[in-house]
């Protein structure tokens, strides 16, 4: 809504909008230095469900043909070469991508060539890929639409696109929001942390829910799979008592309510969605 009203008052003033972009970002301001295991665990079984459902598009002991898109530093599609996929992964900073490239460098085997590119201009023919995947970027985009639209068309008729999310209307981020409000308009005091984790960071240009991911990606995509990882994720408390509780029992508690998330997506941390493309002619191949 904001982003459709700005661009109309600049149209009218003749202006055309433009974000700077640093095109040399390496991350190192948001990959974790230490993980509790709540956290450890979220961010594991998305990895793991993303790249099983980008995998299984692979066609009868083919060689599945696999696009990264805003790859970061590689370490997706390192993952996915090693279980046997051809993987080009692309990616606007040139940072990343040489940081991905050294990491690739070390590894045996086939593993996957890096390029720098942006998701609603994909630098590739129709039908190229039996597979493409985006984890945890869509809402760092300008043009998410146009994003998955461009997924669709460079991956052929029958193959796959995975999107993996962040739900900004967890069930976590329900509490925490009700907490705070009940903190601020009754207690008259200041939410419980600085950072609220039902806000999107500054550099999220979307904040996503469930009906927004799935209605964006139905233009593009027939929709097969829709499905929650994790539960819980900034509740407040949540991570620093599941790091003080034996390590046995923390990973029953992570697992216990993952699989609740799993059958109530809408109330899970993250949403891992996979379709095939639909075919128009903007998809056409």
């Amino acid at each position: 809504m904001c982003e459709t009203l700005g661009q109309t008052f600049s149209e009218r003033l003749g202006y055309r909008v433009m974000r700077v972009v640093d095109l040399d970002r390496d991350m190192s301001d948001v990959i974790p230095t230490g993980l509790t295991p709540d956290s450890e665990f979220l961010f594991d079984r998305m990895t793991q469900l993303t790249l099983d459902r980008t995998f299984g598009a692979s066609r009868g002991g083919v060689r599945p043909r696999v696009l990264d898109v805003a790859s970061g530093v590689g370490q997706d599609s390192i993952a996915l070469a090693e279980r046997g996929a051809d993987v080009i992964g692309v990616e606007p900073s040139s940072r990343m991508t040489g940081m991905a490239t050294l990491f690739a460098a070390d590894k045996p085997g086939p593993m996957p060539h890096f390029v720098r590119g942006w998701s609603d201009r994909l630098p590739f023919p129709d039908g190229s890929f039996d597979a493409a995947f985006c984890k945890g970027a869509m809402d760092h985009f300008d043009t998410p639409e146009r994003a998955i639209e461009e997924m669709a068309r460079v991956t052929r008729s029958g193959g796959r696109v995975v999107l993996a999310i962040a739900n900004f209307e967890s069930l976590a981020c329900r509490v925490g929001r009700a907490l705070d409000d009940f903190r601020q308009d009754w207690l008259r005091r200041a939410p419980l942390r600085s950072r609220r984790g039902y806000d999107a960071p500054s550099d999220h240009f979307t904040r996503y829910e469930p009906d927004l991911i799935r209605e964006q990606a139905e233009k593009s995509l027939q929709v097969e799979h829709f499905e929650g990882v994790s539960l819980g994720w900034g509740m407040p408390g949540w991570s620093k008592w599941t790091a003080r509780l034996p390590v046995r029992i923390a990973r029953q508690a992570v697992v216990g309510l993952d699989r609740v998330g799993r059958q109530w997506p809408g109330l899970s941390d993250v949403i891992v969605l996979s379709g095939t493309p639909r075919r128009s002619e903007s998809t056409s191949a």
